[in-house]
């Protein structure tokens, strides 16, 4: 019910934008071409984590930007995710263009393979979960939300698309403001597991890719990475994932 009160106060009194604070919008024309200005492109973070899937974002993760996402992820402005979710389609596409012909998804992971579009299957968003402590202190899970709006985005564009929440974590992280990159990894090392069940969701053809609001580190999306590729192993399919995100930092883009 709070979400439901949260999403209704937010389209009757917008109050101002999230990204630049002008006055009676959620988000104003500027900041809106702000978050979905694009192209999508590849990123790459400094001492990239083993077994980083290529990863692609929309959009750096500085000003109006990030602005937009600390207000949808800490105070809940759901609205946002319309246009987030709109931004993480953008990137979604650029990765499924973009691994093609053969690349690697990742140290030990499976591959993509030639030809055009999305083979014999939907295209598979999996979230990288929030810690459930941070669930309930927010009301919501961000980048779950935005994963759905983005696949909400992929299906009205014309590519097959749906969300598999499969992931959760399986113990207690700290909070990661503040680690440097090597806490950071060290904090979510073995933190996620599948949930019970969940291999069953896991396509057996198609694509999949892991989502998520933003990477700095890269480390949520390897560890994340790391688990559908286990699972991916002992199912014994060959599904090619990459990873897309809303947002990165300025300075991972290739």
């Amino acid at each position: 019910m709070r979400e439901w009160w949260r999403a209704l106060a937010e389209l009757m009194l917008p109050g101002e934008c999230a990204g630049c604070g002008a006055p009676r919008t959620v988000l104003c024309e500027g900041c809106r071409h702000a978050v979905r200005r694009g192209p999508p492109r590849p990123v790459r973070p400094r001492d990239a984590p083993a077994g980083l899937p290529p990863v692609w974002a929309a959009v750096p993760y500085a000003d109006a930007v990030r602005s937009v996402l600390l207000a949808h992820k800490e105070r809940g402005a759901l609205p946002l995710a319309a246009p987030l979710g709109e931004a993480l389609a953008g990137a979604v596409r650029a990765a499924l263009g973009g691994t093609q012909g053969g690349a690697s998804a990742g140290a030990g992971g499976p591959r993509a393979s030639g030809g055009g579009g999305v083979r014999d299957g939907p295209v598979v968003l999996v979230p990288v979960p929030s810690a459930r402590r941070a669930v309930r202190e927010r009301g919501h899970d961000p980048a779950r939300r935005i994963a759905v709006a983005a696949a909400g985005a992929l299906r009205r564009s014309g590519t097959p698309a749906r969300t598999a929440a499969v992931l959760r974590q399986r113990r207690a992280v700290a909070d990661q403001t503040g680690l440097d990159a090597a806490g950071r990894l060290a904090n979510l090392d073995g933190a996620l597991e599948l949930r019970p069940g969940a291999a069953a969701l896991l396509p057996a053809s198609g694509r999949l890719l892991v989502v998520d609001d933003v990477t700095t580190t890269g480390a949520s999306v390897a560890e994340a990475a790391r688990v559908l590729r286990t699972a991916a192993e002992r199912k014994g399919t060959g599904v090619p994932f990459a990873a897309a995100v809303v947002a990165a930092s300025p300075g991972f883009f290739v």
